[in-house]
């Protein structure tokens, strides 16, 4: 078994070639596997606040109301509708008081370290190199973020960290992207 690493040890997938070879992956193994990156990658939630929901927690919501673990924060994460759908279609005939992401040993959710192996197993299954953890689901997500609407502070808002060199540095945008990003800028 692999040690656990700190949260700022794990990467975002940047490449979105990769992202739809591991939803792929995953969705031919198990739907809620699939389901579990695909809602990762679309909430910015961290893992702890992911696996404790339930159906109706998120079924014909707006917006998902947690108290986060790590902070004891409430906050309010709008479904998009993209995710909305999958929703649906993933919560189709269970019962608003099933888990999300039920473990098969008994009525509780699925562990952190299983969906560790979920996430880790399906990256090296599809190439991906670097380190890989829970924590890549909510990195990813502020990675693509950032790349589509370039707006660090509502990012830093978003994550609720401090400045935005953190938010910048937590998602990976680091010296040699910036060098990339300047070689042919010009006035």
């Amino acid at each position: 078994m692999v040690a656990r690493r700190g949260a700022n040890a794990v990467e975002p997938i940047r490449d979105l070639s990769k992202i739809r070879e591991v939803k792929n992956y995953l969705r031919q193994r198990s739907y809620r596997d699939y389901f579990l990156f695909t809602f990762g990658i679309n909430s910015g939630l961290r893992i702890s606040d992911i696996l404790p929901l339930r159906v109706k927690d998120v079924r014909g919501v707006k917006y998902l109301r947690i108290k986060e673990k790590k902070t004891g924060n409430i906050r309010r994460v709008i479904i998009t509708n993209a995710l909305k759908r999958e929703i649906e279609f993933y919560t189709a005939g269970m019962a608003d008081s099933d888990y999300l992401f039920p473990s098969k040993r008994g009525n509780k959710p699925i562990s952190r370290m299983q969906a560790w192996h979920i996430i880790n197993n399906a990256a090296q299954a599809c190439g991906i190199d670097g380190p890989i953890g829970t924590h890549t689901l909510r990195k990813t997500f502020g990675y693509h973020f950032y790349q589509q609407t370039k707006d660090v502070a509502m990012l830093q808002e978003i994550f609720g960290h401090s400045s935005p060199s953190i938010t910048l540095r937590y998602i990976g945008i680091n010296g040699e992207m910036i060098d990339r990003a300047l070689e042919n800028f010009s006035l």
